[in-house]
């Protein structure tokens, strides 16, 4: 009995198949909505986040400044967790990338953490809560600043 080819071919993982339905209507949809303008952040950063506050017929800007301890990347509903500790009680705030309520976002200081959910600070209090920083030394810096000066000759 001869092997014969089936219908449906399995296609590998860097082929992109054009959307088709539901899910084309839907990225359609929130594309607009997708904001850009915010710097690239990752768990475990120290984020400042600008808050619009509406109280009564005025509004003002509030920074709430904490950790990121989780990211949710999912087209339109991007959304990011930040902790901070305010008078000894930890406070969790979610904020929706796409709101117009979140004005403004800036990264205080890099983290350096192996997981992508840090739910585990939660229990951990004073020093063993702290995650450590990203820091480039003095040595490292001139290191790349030598990669870099040595690149840009080779291209001439």
């Amino acid at each position: 009995m001869a092997t014969t080819k089936t219908k449906y071919r399995r296609t590998s993982k860097s082929s992109v198949l054009p959307m088709k339905g539901l899910a084309a209507k839907v990225a359609l949809v929130e594309s607009p909505q997708i904001r850009k303008e915010f710097p690239e952040f990752k768990a475990g950063d120290t984020v400042r986040v600008h808050v619009r506050i509406k109280e009564g017929d005025k509004e003002r800007i509030q920074i709430y400044e904490g950790l990121v301890i989780a990211r949710s990347n999912k087209g339109g509903s991007k959304s990011f967790n930040v902790r901070k500790i305010s008078h000894g009680v930890g406070v969790e705030r979610i904020f929706l990338e796409s709101s117009p309520k979140v004005a403004k976002l800036e990264v205080v200081q890099h983290g350096r953490v192996r997981r992508a959910k840090l739910y585990y600070i939660r229990g951990l209090e004073g020093k063993a809560a702290k995650i450590e920083q990203e820091v480039e030394t003095q040595a490292q810096a001139a290191a790349s600043a030598a990669a870099k000066q040595s690149k840009t000759q080779a291209k001439k």
